[in-house]
């Protein structure tokens, strides 16, 4: 079969539909949309995907859409990304620091700010208490004053409020930003989490299933931590006795971030101690302006 994706027929319409031959628009995102469609027709080429295939792919895609914050994460994509920002980091002769890992779908913007050492859990949960506790450092082991650490998790049944299909849980239970002290201690306590399933039958668990795979994440709580002149820490605990701790499924786990908690006690008790980055720029040191959920 000739090469059909280099001919000049094909090559014209790429720039065409990119909008490369086009005055005005952005650049950027011209060049991207070029690639991302020369990408795209390459894979039609390469694997002879019929038009019955394709279609069922867009289909796919329009129906999935609810769970494209899952589907993302499950294919690796989302962990690529941290990937490529510690080889940009490498290159630019940056290192140390807590290592960053997915956000995933779930934070919810505007959680009450409380004093450290609050408990995060607001209804009634028949898990296990869980106490987190450590410091927030610098990269040279200095105190990191007036920061602020957002914390969010699964309750007991693997359910995540605002989320949760029951609708049992009020919207910000087991979340909160925590305010740091001058020493950067935090301390809170909630009920233990438990991992989760992608929602049965939904577009990630068609994908997961076709491709072998299961949907499931072990037990882990979330961090995002800002502070002034430090660059913001997107990451999470996996804990480390979890069976799926080193099985996630949306690839969340890395390491120095698999505390095994303390369950001696009857209780589920971790100490864990952060370690941020200073920043280089404004940008460096805010969030990311990634969609997210707000109540």
């Amino acid at each position: 079969m000739t090469n059909l994706l280099a001919s000049k027929t094909v090559q014209t319409l790429l720039d065409r539909a990119s909008g490369i031959s086009e005055a005005g628009g952005n650049a950027r995102l011209k060049a991207i949309m070029r690639d991302l469609l020369e990408s795209t027709m390459a894979l039609i080429e390469k694997h002879d995907i019929s038009e019955s295939e394709f279609w069922q792919v867009i289909h796919y895609l329009q129906t999935g859409a609810p769970e494209f914050g899952l589907i993302v994460p499950g294919v690796g994509l989302e962990h690529f990304l941290d990937l490529h920002m510690d080889a940009k980091d490498a290159a630019a002769g940056l290192s140390g620091g807590t290592p960053r890992t997915i956000e995933g779908p779930l934070y919810v913007a505007g959680a009450p700010l409380v004093a450290s050492g609050a408990h995060l859990t607001d209804e009634a949960d028949e898990g296990a208490v869980l106490t987190v506790s450590g410091a927030v450092r610098g990269p040279d082991g200095e105190a990191v004053p007036n920061a602020i650490l957002h914390v969010w998790h699964a309750n007991s049944k693997g359910f995540y409020s605002h989320f949760d299909p029951t609708g049992a849980q009020a919207t910000f239970n087991n979340r909160r930003r925590l305010k740091l002290d001058a020493e950067g201690r935090y301390r809170f306590s909630s009920i233990m989490p438990r991992g989760y399933s992608v929602p049965p039958g939904g577009a990630t668990d068609v994908l997961m299933q076709a491709r072998g795979r299961h949907g499931n994440r072990p037990a882990h709580v979330h961090f995002l931590i800002e502070a002034p002149g430090y660059r913001t820490l997107t990451t999470q605990i996996n804990f480390g006795d979890d069976p799926l701790a080193r099985d996630d499924f949306a690839f969340g786990t890395r390491e120095g971030l698999l505390p095994t908690p303390d369950r001696s006690r009857g209780d589920a008790q971790i100490t864990f101690d952060f370690a941020l980055v200073r920043a280089r720029s404004k940008a460096d040191a805010g969030f990311s302006t990634r969609p997210r959920a707000s109540a």
